[in-house]
């Protein structure tokens, strides 16, 4: 009797049609999985850029001049809502990452206007009251709220000195894949952390640039030869509610 020697030997860890069947549709569900309405896995993972990771070797700041900054501009303000999605407050429920303030000197009556936004503390209150560790600080100095594990407490919104982080209160549509935002979370400024990961600055620093004021300037505080750097160290300048012992990452100039 002849075998039939030209038969292969089947693998017993190769997968069946019915198991390549199942991993397909798994993997197909996989990329429709929404981490935020709107925004889909897939999407993140296409949009991610390579990144080294961040590293404490680098503490990103931002230096801003009151006397460079007009009264009435906010051009800041709209360039911040346009990158995140954002209405910019026009409905009383929605974020604001950044705003516009006034403050006013008690003996000179000088009144200034200044953008107030989250000013990335080296010593986070919103970090300390978190329960899920979903507030945080990176190794560079920004400071992020996780979505995914946001449970909406606002612990830190009462936290906050600034009156920085702002809770969302609708399903939000329509998004930046950069920038995913969710219902019954907390958000505050990123520092626009998908653009400067990529090598890029916030967009409010861009739009100020491009409306001829330039009175923000965003780098590198660790390096001495950044131009915040030399700013920081050739003028005063200062933090907002400097008593509290933050170390801000956002400093003023003429305050």
């Amino acid at each position: 009797m002849n075998s039939d020697t030209s038969q292969s030997v089947k693998d017993p860890h190769a997968p069946t049609a019915s198991r390549r069947g199942f991993l397909g549709v798994a993997a197909a569900g996989l990329a429709g999985v929404l981490i935020a309405p709107g925004v889909r896995l897939i999407e993140i993972a296409q949009a991610a850029p390579a990144s080294t990771g961040a590293t404490s070797k680098v503490r990103w700041g931002m230096l801003i001049d009151s006397s460079k900054c007009a009264n009435g501009c906010t051009d800041c303000v709209t360039a911040c809502n346009t990158e995140n999605g954002l209405s910019g407050g026009t409905l009383p429920t929605d974020s604001q990452w950044i705003r516009k303030i006034e403050i006013k000197d008690v003996h000179s009556g000088k009144v200034q206007s200044l953008p107030m936004m989250c000013q990335h503390c080296a010593e986070p209150p919103c970090v300390d009251v978190c329960p899920t560790g979903a507030s945080f600080k990176r190794a560079d100095g920004i400071v992020l709220v996780d979505k995914h594990i946001c449970i909406g407490c606002r612990y830190c919104m009462m936290a906050c000195p600034y009156k920085a982080r702002s809770f969302v209160h609708s399903p939000q549509t329509n998004q930046n894949p950069n920038v995913p935002r969710g219902m019954g979370t907390v958000e505050s400024c990123t520092m626009c952390v998908h653009k400067v990961d990529k090598g890029g600055q916030p967009a409010c620093v861009s739009a100020c640039a491009q409306a001829g004021h330039v009175a923000i300037v965003f780098g590198d505080l660790n390096d001495p030869d950044s131009e915040i750097s030399k700013r920081v160290a050739r003028y005063p300048s200062r933090q907002i509610r400097e008593n509290l012992n933050l170390n801000t990452g956002v400093r003023y100039l003429g305050v």
